[in-house]
């Protein structure tokens, strides 16, 4: 695992993967199936991992914290940037600081909270909690009213943030006002796009920001690489071809839910076992199961 702090290079040169947290059948982190997943996804040329949302970190418990940041250690490639998250409860993240800062990770994400707030709280638990670690964090911004984009410029003035996963969904993605003036705020070079293949394209040309995240690169890690080094390229005919190709997967996580889809589609292809979902989600129907295992054994299947 990467240990030393995130660089502009981190960002640019390989997709942030989004992967699901394998459990076992009684719900304990399985450390041989998300070793699976890893090298399945280190095998595509992909050098970063994010353990977040995808991940139902919402709800780990802390109790099983500290395991979980051990094995993420020992399981990841020695060049593998890993980043798990912490929160999205003031409470819990600051508990959690006290496991985070005996590690080696160079950041962690705070996952963005929906319950009770306010920017100016955000502003000073985000605070609070990269002093508590001594190291920057990862700024996750993923919807209107969380934090202003000159909230998050104050954030990265102060030294506070590694990065920006920016990930408010639009229904036109070139569209944008708040990436708009996110940019104009924030160096451009710290700033992520952080919903996958489908608004990367006008998120890296119009907005010019750096790379991507994605939860379909679990599935086809070599295709979303290539679909980044085609940008780069300016080869949009290209990128745009490979963006298609995630589609129907990617229609799939929208029309049902992205966090569920995802954990079975690595499960269908026989990537790693992912297990049964942890409360306060539950399994996909029975009557999905089918069409989420053909998207994903196509996609798979292009990656070859």
């Amino acid at each position: 695992m990467q240990t030393t702090p995130v660089t502009y290079e981190n960002l640019r040169d390989s997709i942030i993967a989004v992967p699901p947290l394998c459990r076992d059948a009684d719900y304990k982190i399985c450390k041989t199936e998300n070793q699976k997943q890893i090298r399945h996804i280190e095998a595509g040329g992909v050098r970063s991992l994010l353990y977040g949302g995808n991940a139902n970190l919402y709800h780990v418990r802390l109790s099983e914290y500290a395991d979980l940041l051990n094995m993420l250690s020992e399981i990841a490639g020695p060049e593998t940037l890993v980043v798990p998250s912490v929160g999205p409860s003031y409470g819990l993240m600051m508990d959690q600081a006290e496991i985070f800062r005996e590690t080696q990770f160079p950041t962690v994400m705070v996952l963005p909270a929906d319950a009770v707030m306010t920017e100016s709280g955000l502003l000073r638990g985000f605070r609070h909690f990269v002093e508590a670690i001594g190291r920057p964090a990862v700024l996750y911004i993923k919807r209107e009213g969380y934090i202003s984009p000159e909230g998050a410029a104050k954030l990265v003035d102060d030294g506070l943030v590694s990065f920006i996963k920016y990930a408010i969904v639009r229904e036109d993605p070139s569209v944008d006002p708040f990436l708009d003036k996110l940019v104009e705020c924030v160096d451009r070079k710290r700033i992520v796009s952080g919903i996958g293949e489908q608004p990367a394209i006008v998120h890296l040309k119009q907005f010019g920001i750096t790379g991507f995240t994605s939860g379909c690169v679990c599935v086809a890690p070599g295709l979303s690489q290539q679909m980044l080094q085609a940008l780069y390229a300016n080869d949009l005919e290209t990128a745009e071809s490979i963006r298609q190709t995630f589609l129907p997967l990617e229609d799939l996580r929208n029309g049902i839910n992205p966090i569920r889809v995802l954990h079975q589609a690595v499960a269908s292809a026989g990537i790693a076992q992912t297990g049964p979902q942890i409360p306060l989600l539950d399994e996909i129907d029975p009557s999905r199961v089918d069409e989420i295992r053909e998207a994903a054994t196509a996609l798979m299947t292009a990656d070859r």
